[in-house]
């Protein structure tokens, strides 16, 4: 059981880094035309519905956001969030068990 929750959760993840990914590239293509731009807030959406490796992989990749520090440290506050709560589950599942 615990394997389907792992593999769930991982293709839940890469689903969603891709989708962001895509979105922050597609964000970047509009800034250079100077079009109208996704708000950053629907890229934080993103990132915390488990998107933040993407988000980070668009940052370095793409180079968009990369300049903003603020935005970075929230990017990076989710994937920290998303860590923790990680290690919070496992702890919870070993003590539990």
């Amino acid at each position: 059981m615990g394997w389907i929750i792992v593999l769930a959760a991982a293709l839940l993840y890469g689903v969603m880094s891709l989708i962001t990914f895509g979105v922050f590239a597609f964000d970047k293509l509009r800034a250079k035309v100077d079009a109208r731009r996704t708000p950053e807030k629907t890229l934080h959406v993103l990132s915390a519905c488990g998107g933040f490796p993407g988000a980070l992989a668009a940052m370095v990749v793409v180079r968009h956001k990369n300049r903003k520090p603020g935005f970075v440290a929230i990017t990076v506050l989710i994937g920290l969030g998303h860590a923790l709560a990680w290690v919070f589950l496992v702890v919870a599942w070993w003590i539990l068990k």
